[in-house]
């Protein structure tokens, strides 16, 4: 089955690059500016906790489509609202903040492993950013990604079946041509559903020192990887 697998396609946010670290940091900036006797990392996994219900409306057409800088910032307001500190953050922080997920570091190893890849493989970034945040994280972190693919194309979030099989008809390949890696149960499982192979990639601090991250048992998949090297190596890479 694996055998066929032509096109490596890689979820970004906390597989391929460390949000946590990130939004936390940038989010901590703009509250010790304004003086917010806030926590930013646990604002940052409030934040994050609403990716997935945000997207939600938009595939059970809830809502019309919005790309994802609209629903971080939508998401944002209402957090900040929530915390009582609406009035202290401006109009140019909230932008600083929503362009902070533009802005993110990569695992250290994630490099090493899309290099390796694309020697067998074509290597693409598959994920719920829109084209833009894409295209400024992938140079900003200065990640080594063939093509991107995002579900803005599909106009449509992963996990629905549409910005799998969208990506796969772009790049011309069929969707058992396709392994997906994902540190997420809910990505892998949506990739299976739409009928790609899958691969989990263990990414113990995706979620912070403080929030246990997703686990390969926690889902099924075609490869269950501990490390980078791990999946490389299964690859044949």
């Amino acid at each position: 089955m694996l055998d066929d697998v032509r096109v490596v396609a890689f979820d970004i946010f906390g597989t391929t690059v460390d949000w946590h670290t990130g939004i936390t940091e940038q989010v901590g900036e703009v509250f010790a500016h304004r003086r917010i006797d806030l926590d930013p990392a646990a604002f940052a996994d409030s934040w994050r906790d609403r990716y997935l219900p945000a997207m939600a409306r938009v595939n059970n057409a809830e809502r019309e489509w919005a790309y994802l800088d609209t629903l971080h910032r939508e998401s944002l307001n209402a957090l900040l609202t929530e915390h009582g500190v609406g009035s202290t953050v401006s109009e140019s922080d909230r932008t600083r903040l929503v362009r902070a997920w533009h802005r993110l570091p990569a695992w250290p190893d994630s490099d090493e492993l899309l290099t390796r890849l694309r020697h067998r493989y074509t290597v693409v970034a598959l994920s719920n950013g829109g084209f833009g945040l894409l295209v400024n994280l992938v140079k900003a972190a200065g990640s080594s990604f063939d093509a991107i693919a995002s579900a803005e194309l599909a106009r449509t979030y992963k996990p629905a079946p549409a910005a799998y099989l969208t990506a796969a008809q772009l790049l011309d390949v069929a969707r058992r041509e396709v392994l997906m890696v994902a540190a997420h149960s809910w990505d892998i499982d949506g990739a299976r559903a739409a009928g790609l192979c899958t691969a989990f990639l263990q990414r113990p601090a995706e979620k912070g020192p403080y929030r246990e991250a997703d686990r390969a048992a926690d889902t099924i998949c075609d490869i269950a990887a501990t490390s980078a090297s791990d999946l490389a190596t299964q690859l044949a890479c």
